[in-house]
């Protein structure tokens, strides 16, 4: 519930900046690593897909498995808050991948920080049965690489990816 309220403030926020309304993601980072926290909510039937995420390693320096900051600075490797629309594809470092542009404060620094989204090695029920948590990204939304043609697809250019303690 608390996710797709979440969901419609972030657009009724963000006004004309989304042109894509029909998916938002939410990355719910009150929720340890180990927890499906990306969720893909269709906001038109209310359905909600949830999937693993990494957070950035300078959001949780102890490595514990739970962000503990969020940070917009270069260099910080840290998870930026707020609301981002999303962009184009590509195929990066890590293969297939989708840029991000902030549109908050708190996170004005993603495309000059190449905050995206993209598969890992270090996202995966594997790493939760060897370590219990996730590994750490440098601020990019990591998630499984089975689970990477869902969050491109539902995610696709124009839409709205909100990150914050929901």
């Amino acid at each position: 519930m608390a996710i797709a309220i979440a969901a419609r403030a972030g657009l009724e926020r963000a006004g004309a900046r989304v042109a894509r309304r029909d998916v938002v993601g939410v990355a719910d980072f009150s929720q340890p690593s180990s927890a499906a926290r990306l969720h893909l909510v269709d906001m038109a039937s209310g359905r909600v897909d949830s999937l693993l995420v990494a957070h950035g390693r300078g959001s949780d320096p102890e490595r514990t498995g739970w962000l503990s900051r969020f940070s917009n600075d270069p260099g910080s490797d840290a998870t930026s808050e707020g609301a981002y629309v999303t962009g184009d594809y590509y195929i990066g470092a890590h293969g297939p991948s989708m840029r991000l542009i902030g549109l908050d404060p708190t996170n004005s620094n993603a495309e000059s920080r190449a905050i995206v989204v993209h598969a890992a090695w270090y996202v995966g029920p594997e790493m939760l049965r060897t370590h219990g948590m996730l590994g750490r990204s440098e601020g990019c939304f990591a998630v499984n690489a089975a689970d990477l043609p869902t969050a491109l697809v539902r995610l696709g250019p124009g839409r709205l990816l909100i990150a914050g303690k929901v």
